[in-house]
């Protein structure tokens, strides 16, 4: 699928959100709406497993292997890090049950031990809970025909968000299932729709969606308001639908620097808590004032991010991909 920039900085833009929101929440910021960059992951993900499926026919059981390559192995490796420094004293509020670590690595949602939260040993795993529930269902719909998979994947999240609504269910994982969150991958998989119908809105429309939802963000961070995703799924949508808008009437150029973040944004939203927890225990061991932990804490953790890129996921990817064992098969025959 050729790169779609305003995707690619919007995937940049969420991370580095969610960066910013867990080092503000450790230094004792305030910035909330940080946490929305998960909304707009959530609708990005719609999006782009639509296209994708659109553009590249795929089994359903070939599908779910790709996307568990793709997010289990980085996920797996900062979950490991995060036992061992339980069972070192590194990390003393977190408590490890075998329920907990097996659900945690397995994407099944199971409420924590140190918190009662619906968490996983590494906390901001619990997005990735929903993600497969996503390709689970996603997976489901490849058995159908093209014509049926949309309104196969609106009854189905209907239903669990319908079910949520009358039930209010109590176990984790229904629990998870049937919050109004699960409805952006949808609102995703829509805009998706519209934009291969080239039903897009014009780039007046698009720039308009995109100021809009922009206000209402800066809007909900200014009142100083509590997370809403009945407020943050629209305003997430109406963000991706204006970009790939723009984009489709060739407003949006390439930026490098913002394309490799996007590219670098899931190793991003993994590895920069653990950065994030050695800035604050470093800036108070040398006295440093909030605002340069602030700012340490988000420069580590972006860079750590970064650095997890290069260094693991981009070869992960390669050797689960086979494309490290072809190039390793290939400088073995003669030539």
């Amino acid at each position: 699928m050729k790169t779609l920039y305003g995707i690619q900085y919007l995937r940049a833009f969420a991370a580095l959100a969610v960066v910013v929101f867990h080092a503000a929440e450790r230094t004792g910021g305030h910035f909330a709406i940080g946490a929305a960059g998960v909304d707009v992951f959530f609708v990005i993900s719609g999006f782009i497993m639509w296209v994708i499926s659109d553009r590249r026919p795929v089994t359903p059981q070939r599908f779910l292997l790709d996307r568990l390559k793709r997010i289990a192995p980085s996920y797996w490796l900062v979950t490991g890090i995060m036992v061992a420094g339980a069972i070192a004293g590194l990390f003393p509020n977190l408590q490890l049950s075998a329920g907990h670590l097996l659900g945690s690595l397995f994407f099944i949602p199971v409420r924590s031990p140190s918190t009662g939260e619906i968490w996983p040993v590494l906390v901001q795993g619990w997005t990735l809970n929903f993600e497969m529930f996503f390709y689970v269902l996603f997976a489901g719909a490849l058995f159908l025909p093209r014509a049926w998979r949309l309104l196969f994947l609106t009854v189905v999240f209907g239903l669990f968000f319908a079910a949520g609504l009358i039930w209010d269910p109590q176990s984790a994982a229904l629990a998870t299932y049937t919050r109004p969150i699960i409805l952006e991958f949808l609102g995703g998989v829509f805009i998706a729709e519209l934009w291969l119908r080239r039903k897009v809105a014009g780039t007046s429309l698009g720039l308009a969606c995109v100021g809009a939802a922009l206000c209402g963000f800066a809007a909900i961070y200014l009142m100083g308001a509590e997370f809403d995703e009945f407020i943050c799924g629209p305003l997430a949508m109406a963000l991706v639908f204006g970009m790939v808008s723009l984009e489709t009437g060739g407003s949006i150029g390439r930026v490098p620097v913002l394309t490799y973040l996007g590219d670098a944004s899931y190793s991003i939203y993994l590895w920069h808590t653990l950065t994030i927890s050695v800035a604050v225990k470093a800036a108070e061991i040398l006295g440093l004032d909030g605002g340069l932990t602030l700012l340490g804490a988000i420069v580590g953790g972006t860079i750590t991010g970064v650095a997890a890129y290069e260094l693991i996921e981009k070869p992960l990817r390669k050797i689960f991909s086979g494309e490290g064992l072809k190039r390793r098969d290939l400088q073995r025959r003669p030539s």
